[in-house]
């Protein structure tokens, strides 16, 4: 087929459920170390971490990706094996090859093509690659980013290779992320026998109308840019096993996506009062994964982008802040503008992961131009 079909496939192969790399960033950084990128191996506990730059001055643009990928599920449930490529009616099957070995097979196939026409490029080039970003995301890109601060490393734009389309290649781009804030609440009552409910306190009836009121909460209209803030319960769990037992505790884990309407510290305060208010015996551990951030429209990477897309794909893109979260959360708190291209979303974590060969084909060549736009 093609540098970047192999490149992907050979990705593929490699069984680098997170936070397992198994091999591919070495292979990355011996193909890009031939074409004359800095190397830098960075490994936070049980996780590999890959910065490769190239130019030795001024502004930098990133690009970034991930090579772990999500559990496969029942392997029996595939029409191919998740770990073995494997091409059927113009799609590349297999764990990664959306979510994202193909971007990142793509990133570098662009790279090693811009550095080879223009070794003298306008200031510097440089790919970020972390095996943590479908896990707990704590020893990936959130600890480079400190490497980064000190060591005095400044990042002025970077594009993210997560799937962003819908239908098409470039019909969305991500300008913007929402933040994520979960907490997990635990009310408390006393248990005791449910034939008499006067010597216990059962905490599901107590928390009840304060889940209630929080699931009815406007918690802010959103703005130009973010829908309105999202709250969602995602787990209650109580009880002995018994029906004749009330419970002595009850927890709760819920999560915000949060627009930059809000702030996280307002949201937490918010829940606080509803919750006391309700007289409850409460405890919540809060977990903030990340703040919202967006690309303005103006931004350089972001306009340059959309013009690629255009010229390139024949589409103009929608430029959305939906979606779930990403490294670029890590990034964009250094100052860098953050948008977000990569091939079709709509098989990533799921049975049958395919991506379109044709788009395969097309995505280093917008990469490139990216480079070309922005470098040159």
């Amino acid at each position: 087929m093609s540098d970047v079909f192999d490149l992907t496939c050979d990705l593929i192969r490699r069984r680098s459920v997170t936070p397992e790399d198994a091999g591919c960033l070495s292979l990355i950084a011996a193909r890009l170390e031939k074409q004359g990128f800095r190397i830098e191996h960075l490994r936070y506990g049980d996780v590999d971490n890959l910065w490769a730059v190239h130019g030795q001055s001024g502004p930098l643009l990133m690009f970034l990706g991930h090579t772990d990928v999500v559990p496969t599920g029942p392997e029996a449930d595939w029409q191919s094996p998740p770990f073995e490529p494997t091409v059927r009616d113009g799609y590349l099957y297999g764990r990664g090859a959306a979510d994202m070995k193909g971007s990142v097979a793509a990133m570098v196939v662009a790279l090693e093509a811009f550095v080879t026409a223009r070794p003298e490029h306008a200031g510097r080039v440089g790919l970020l690659l972390t095996s943590d970003e479908e896990g707990v995301a704590l020893h990936g890109v959130r600890e480079v980013v400190e490497h980064f601060r000190a060591t005095c490393e400044t990042i002025d734009w970077c594009v993210v290779g997560e799937p962003s389309a819908k239908a098409k290649l470039g019909d969305l781009i991500r300008v913007g992320r929402r933040g994520s804030l979960s907490g997990t609440l635990t009310v408390r009552g006393v248990q005791g026998h449910v034939a008499y409910p006067e010597k216990a306190l059962n905490p599901i009836h107590a928390a009840a109308p304060a889940l209630a009121e929080l699931a009815a909460q406007v918690w802010d209209q959103g703005n130009a840019d973010f829908p309105p803030t999202s709250f969602q319960i995602s787990n209650l769990n109580a009880g002995t096993g018994a029906n004749n037992v009330i419970p002595g505790a009850l927890t709760a884990l819920f999560n915000f996506r949060f627009s930059t309407a809000s702030r996280a510290e307002e949201l937490r305060e918010r829940v606080e009062t509803v919750l006391g208010k309700h007289g409850l015996d409460w405890h919540i551990d809060w977990h903030l994964s990340g703040e919202p951030f967006l690309t303005p429209p103006g931004g350089r990477v972001r306009d340059v982008v959309v013009s690629v897309c255009l010229d390139l794909c024949g589409v103009e893109p929608e430029q959305s802040t939906g979606g779930g979260t990403s490294d670029g959360r890590f990034i964009a708190p250094l100052g860098a503008e953050v948008v977000e291209l990569g091939p079709v979303n709509a098989t990533i974590h799921k049975v049958d992961e395919c991506v379109a060969i044709a788009d395969l084909e097309r995505l280093p060549s917008l990469y490139e131009a990216i480079c070309e736009r922005m470098l040159a």
